[in-house]
């Protein structure tokens, strides 16, 4: 340092916030102007919360808090801010550690004076319903319970697509590549890991996030979440918004935003109804719309008219005050982001930033990172660094090419994982002779996909459940997967509401039976619907043994034909519901604690065993102690309620702390299902009236009150059975299609212990006992297990033409673990849209 420098700026001097700040300016022009990223190299790397080495003085975070006048900077900041500063004008090094103090009693000194004002996002005189003292988030359990799970999904996300903490640096900046210009104070290229400082900064609060494929969307998105979620995860403070990364895909033509964000918080993470309004209408969640690329189906016919219809719907949605547009985060794909500019629409007020390519100097430290020294294929970055470089053999284009080819994270991801499992970088990144490098590029790209599948089999073996998956299976059943994709797409793109998760990217377990052909499947599955209802109904009637085989020959009496009259709707009802185009696997996700379930069945026990005892004297009386008398009316009621009760209970402690459906939504939901719940139960209470001879009267009144009855239990049913648990933070794919059967043989074991309790009346205790196990299995089957029996006769028929493995989901699972599939919330989804669409085969396939 020169003699006659002068001394750096006193900090002392600054007596508010904006002088401090200024300070800190006049400290830059002082050192001599060092510019951001060399900023940014002095200020050194500090460790996040998460573990993750991050630079201390990010450019856009030190450009913002340049210009930022209302409140102080953190200490962290001005602490790599100065000792920058001072090591880039060669300030003695022995002097920096007393400067930093005079800095440091400064900042005390104004910070002891008041406390910083709130971010301009935050400073809004209007205070929510949901706001506090001072304007603070108020303590609100659905906002804890949202941010505990989205945080716990995103994490999951984040390893299903990274397979662990390696990931190219994306960074991203207002054009679409970065300028020469981009140390600027007023133009700032940002990376992955201050991406939550970069949308804090922003005023508007709206973001848009345009890349090309395999630029990184996702993973930013992901990562967005979770840096917004950090105070919360590390000291339980409460978001003012929680941000939540959903799939737009899943948006319909002509639905309202705000209700249908409701119900993503409703099905997606689980919140109660109320909650999930509420949290929208008050604005305390942070919409981050990944793909809004995948709503309109590619290539595109004409305008994208679904996106178009989604930005119409973002721009309408406004903050609390009504005055401003609402925050947002919107991810979208370069060539859909021109078609909808070409169309003069877009996300308004909001800041558009562009995911930039990657440069040499990214990719050599992202293959340091992934094959540090001592690595088994830390020799073949030199390798690569050479096909990039262009120092293979071939024509001059050729490093061009490769740097095209290799310029998104995907696209390197796919590179390192072929070397992994053995392949030669000097064979992946042969550039093919070519004028144009694009061209070649492309060649080199669909040779790393060609590559994929087999390098991604090689490195995953199968080690359980049989013998290793071979590629060429493994490819020809993601073709077929990948083609079903393509089906949905075009199956949605006429229709304005389509069935939830049939999207151009989700495979819901449930949604995959079309594969083993639409009509063939629905036919196969209403035959074997109406075998089992068939069967039930043959089983009642065997086990009520009031009528013999020679009784209806002739015409028959009131009794005969109410009897047959239940027994024909009920097989009508449940052949209907086999018909259904879509059924749906609804059920709650229940990882509930054994001790729970245990108290919730004995105290549903407790409850229901009165109740029963009260029914079978209310059959006594209507029967006239004719057919049983008042102990067994007593002992059988007492235990047919108590069984339903704790069977009741047992399922309904799933939900403990969870959303409770009304009785109004639980009829709406499946009134169909309902009724012939209340046929069945009519249908039971009448062999003990037609054994005593009863009058019409009485089998009116037994019909009535015994459908109402049933009806009421089968919505308690609904009720106990829908929704989420408290205790479940992770969803599976498969999960409400698992819960399927169980509750549809719940529901028939449970009707078949009332039809063994009359069936005891009249026949011996053994034949009572397998009619009641015979009706009650099958009357589940065919009644309340439709979505599962629709995908398993899917499935089989899928497997014996050779299109998906008999054992699909332990397929699906280890391909996740792969990387070739990932899991998205509820959906399986291919590993990236390139990998998706690079299977489809073509239509002419």
């Amino acid at each position: 340092m020169a003699e006659d420098r002068p001394a750096p700026p006193d900090p002392a001097e600054a007596a508010s916030a904006a002088e401090f700040v200024g300070s800190l300016v006049r400290l830059r022009q002082w050192a001599g102007e060092p510019s951001l990223s060399r900023l940014r190299a002095l200020g050194g790397q500090t460790v996040s919360t998460d573990g993750v080495a991050v630079d201390a003085l990010p450019k856009s975070t030190t450009s913002h808090v340049l210009r930022q006048t209302d409140r102080l900077p953190r200490w962290d900041f001005v602490r790599a801010f100065v000792t920058a500063c001072l090591r880039f004008c060669d300030y003695p090094g022995e002097l920096i550690p007393g400067e930093l103090e005079r800095w440091r009693v400064a900042r005390t000194a104004l910070a002891g004076q008041a406390a910083p004002a709130p971010p301009p996002a935050a400073a809004e005189p209007v205070a929510g319903p949901g706001a506090g003292a001072g304007g603070r988030p108020a303590t609100d359990s659905a906002v804890e319970l949202l941010a505990r799970r989205v945080a716990r999904e995103e994490d999951r996300a984040r390893k299903g697509l990274l397979g662990g903490y390696s990931v190219a640096p994306v960074s991203f900046g207002p054009d679409a590549a970065p300028t020469p210009h981009d140390d600027a104070l007023g133009e700032p290229a940002d990376d992955l890991h201050t991406v939550g400082g970069f949308f804090t900064g922003l005023r508007s609060q709206r973001l848009l996030v345009v890349g090309e494929s395999g630029a990184g969307k996702t993973v930013l998105a992901i990562e967005l979440v979770l840096q917004l979620l950090e105070p919360f995860l590390t000291t339980g403070e409460h978001p003012p918004m929680v941000p939540v990364r959903l799939n737009a895909a899943r948006w319909t033509l002509r639905t309202p935003f705000e209700p249908w964000l409701a119900q993503q918080l409703e099905h997606d993470f689980g919140l109660a109804a109320k909650d999930a309004e509420r949290l929208v209408r008050d604005r305390r969640v942070l919409p981050v719309l990944d793909g809004l690329d995948e709503l309109d189906p590619e290539p595109s016919a004409g305008p994208p008219r679904r996106a178009i219809g989604l930005l119409t719907e973002l721009n309408r949605y406004s903050d609390l005050s009504g005055r401003r547009p609402g925050a947002v985060v919107v991810i979208c794909r370069a060539d859909r982001h021109a078609e909808l500019s070409g169309a003069r629409v877009g996300l308004d007020h909001a800041t558009r930033v562009h995911l930039h390519d990657l440069t040499l100097e990214q990719i050599d430290d992202y293959l340091h990172t992934r094959w540090p020294d001592g690595h088994p294929c830390d020799v073949h970055r030199d390798g690569i660094r050479a096909a990039l470089s262009g120092a293979l053999p071939g024509p001059s284009t050729s490093g061009t090419a490769v740097r095209i080819a290799l310029a998104t994270p995907w696209r390197l991801l796919l590179t390192v994982t072929a070397v992994e499992s053995g392949a030669d970088p000097a064979d992946l990144l042969r550039a093919d002779p070519h004028p144009d490098p694009r061209v070649a590029a492309a060649r080199i790209a669909r040779r790393l996909l060609c590559a994929y599948v087999p390098a991604a089999t090689k490195l995953t073996p199968r080690t359980a459940n049989g013998t290793p998956y071979r590629p060429e299976q493994v490819r020809s059943w993601l073709v077929n997967l990948a083609s079903h994709l393509r089906w949905q797409a075009a199956y949605t793109a006429g229709k304005d509401r389509a069935p939830p998760g049939l999207t151009p990217i989700d495979l819901v377990p449930h949604l995959l039976w079309p594969i083993g052909g639409r009509g063939r499947v629905r036919a196969l599955h209403c035959l074997c619907c109406v075998l089992f209802a068939v069967v039930a109904m043959l089983a009642f009637w065997a086990g009520s043994a009031v009528d013999g085989p020679g009784d209806l020959r002739g015409r028959p009496d009131a009794g005969q034909g109410l009897t047959l009259a239940l027994m024909a709707g009920w097989v009508a009802i449940a052949t209907g519901l086999s018909l259904s185009p879509w059924p749906s696997a609804a059920g709650g996700r229940g990882d509930v604690p054994r001790r729970r379930r245990v108290i919730g069945g004995l105290l549903g026990a407790l409850a229901g065993g009165p109740s029963g005892a009260l029914c079978g004297l209310a059959g006594l009386a209507l029967t006239e102690g004719r057919v049983f008398g008042p102990v067994f009316a007593v002992v059988a009621g007492a235990i047919g309620g108590a069984v339903l009760g704790a069977v009741i209970g047992l399922t309904a402690a799933a939900r403990y702390g969870a959303e409770r459906m009304t009785v109004a939504e639980a009829v709406r939901a499946e009134p169909v299902t309902l009724l012939g719940f209340g046929l069945c139960g009519a249908l039971t209470g009448l062999p003990p009236l037609r054994l005593a001879g009863a009058g019409p009267v009485s089998l009116a009144a037994e019909v009535v009150g015994a459908f109402t009855l049933a009806f009421a239990l089968g919505v308690a049913f609904k009720i106990a059975t829908g929704g989420w648990s408290e205790d479940t933070e992770l969803a599976h794919p498969r999960e409400a299609l698992h819960r399927n059967p169980m509750i549809g043989v719940a529901f028939g074991l449970t009707g078949g212990v009332a039809a063994f309790l009359v069936f005891v009346m009249n026949q011996d205790v053994v034949a009572s006992l397998v009619c009641a196990l015979v009706g009650g299995v099958t009357f589940g089957l065919a009644f309340g297990a439709i979505a599962w029996s629709r995908t398993m006769i899917g499935l089989v028929v899928a497997a014996a033409r050779g299109l998906l493995p008999l054992r699909l989901w332990t397929f699906l699972d280890w391909a996740c673990e792969a990387r070739l599939l990932r899991v998205s919330g509820a959906t399986y989804q291919f590993r990236h849209r390139e990998l998706q669409d690079f299977l489809t085969p073509s239509e002419g396939d």
